[in-house]
Formats: structure tokens, sequence, C-alpha cells
């Protein structure tokens, strides 16, 4: 136990002066941060301050409160300073066995559980390998040290699975032509109302008024080739002589006459 003076022990019922009379002087104190204190004379005699307040504390608490209380404190340089209301090594033997006893029941539970983890893993495990193993059949591998009746059983299972497989292509068709059809009929509604809107409606010619126009053409062809012109190729006298001839005839009738 940690001796202390009785002439520094406090009386718990004496009451400080606490008066602000006239003369009374005030004592303001900045706020400590709480962070390591560099210089070592400060350290040191920081510790002892707060040392000492946190024994008497101690102190104070057991006596006022009546409790068993028991305090440990290692200087830097390693001394030791200790207080017990009652005993040091009782109140840490306590302190142990109460321990004990609150995470008994816990420790209980704790290892229980691990327990069941470790069950439901191993099962797990063993449904994973049973899994592996009925995947490779499948795949028709490892069939080799299989029976007759896991064999046939395999069979089955396969043509199952075909059978779901098909079923669910052929739904899968279904549903897509669908989608076309739908899409087929919103395409052709759309260009129907593009057509109205713009008048972009392809016109089919009919066959009358398309032989009809072949006639017309063919007229106008044979028009074209029974036309005469007055186009003459060679020279000029030749030109001139079919119309002189005539001239010639007239002007001989005349002096007949």
């Amino acid at each position: 136990m940690f001796p202390f003076p009785s002439s520094r022990i406090p009386n718990p019922i004496q009451q400080k002066a606490t008066s602000k009379g006239v003369g009374s002087e005030t004592m303001v104190r900045g706020k400590t941060q709480m962070k390591r204190i560099e210089n070592a004379t400060s350290r040191q005699v920081t510790f002892s301050k707060r040392r000492n307040g946190l024994l008497k504390k101690a102190f104070e608490l057991s006596v006022l409160c009546d409790v068993e209380v028991a305090l440990i404190i290692f200087s830097p340089r390693g001394k030791l300073y200790e207080f017990s209301s009652s005993s040091i090594h009782g109140t840490i033997a306590r302190y142990k066995k109460h321990k004990k006893d609150v995470q008994g029941p816990e420790k209980v539970v704790a290892e229980q559980d691990i327990q069941i983890m470790k069950q439901e893993t191993a099962s797990l495990m063993k449904k994973i390998e049973i899994l592996e193993a009925s995947k490779r059949r499948l795949l028709g591998e490892d069939i080799l040290a299989c029976s007759f009746e896991e064999l046939q059983q395999l069979e089955s299972q396969l043509d199952r699975s075909v059978t779901i497989i098909r079923a669910q292509k052929n739904q899968v068709y279904t549903q897509q032509i669908e989608q076309l059809r739908e899409k087929e009929k919103h395409l052709v509604a759309e260009y129907a109302r593009l057509s109205g809107k713009y008048g972009s409606s392809p016109v089919q010619p009919q066959d009358g008024s398309s032989q009809q126009n072949e006639d017309v053409v063919s007229e106008d062809k044979s028009q074209v080739s029974e036309v005469e012109t007055d186009l003459f190729i060679g020279p000029p006298e030749t030109r001139m002589k079919p119309a002189i001839q005539p001239l010639l005839i007239l002007s001989s009738e005349n002096e007949n006459n």
C-alpha cells in the first residue's frame, strides 16, 4: 500500500473555501494539450504531480464509496507505484477470476459455433466433390468405372436435359418471330404514314397506256421518214436544171401561139 502522511490525507467532510470576496485572487490556466511533453524536466514534474493526485483520488474513492481499488503505476524509469484499498494481489486474483467467469459461457458458445462451422464446411466440400464428379461424367469423362445402371441413369439425365434445351430453344425462336412480326407491322404502318404525308407512293403504269405510247412513237417515226426536204447534194448547175427546164417550155409555147 502506498503510504500517505496523516497530515496530507484530506478530510472528506471538510469543504474548501471558495469565497470570492475583496482581495481574493483567481488563477487562470490555459488548456493542456494531450500530447507528450518534450522537455524531460517538465515531463518529470508533471508526472510527479499527477501521480500523487491520482493516488489521492484512488484513496478518496475507496474511503468515500467503500469500494475495492487497486492502482499500479510504472514510471518512465521503471519504478513501481501502487495503491490498494485491501491487497493488490487479492484484487488482481479477483479480477482474473471475474474475467474467467464472464468469458467462460462466451468461450463455450464460440467453440460450439466453430465446431458447427467446421461440420458445415466438411459437408459443403463433400457436395462440391460430388458435383464435380457428376459434371465430369456429363462431359463424357471418367465413365470407365461406371456401372451399367449408372450409365443408364446418366443417359436418361442427358435425354431430359436435351428435351428441356430444345423446348427452351423453340420458345426463344417463337419469341424472336413474334418480335420480328411486330417490327414488320410497325415498319409497314410507318411507311404508310410517310407515303400519305409526302405522296411518295410509286405509280405503276397500265398496259393500255404503255401500248398507246408505243403506237404514237411509231407513227412519229413513219411521218419523219416520209417527209422530203429541199436539200440537194451536188454542183450548182445540176441543181438549177430542173427549175430552168419548165421555164423554157412555157416560153416556147407562147411563141407558137
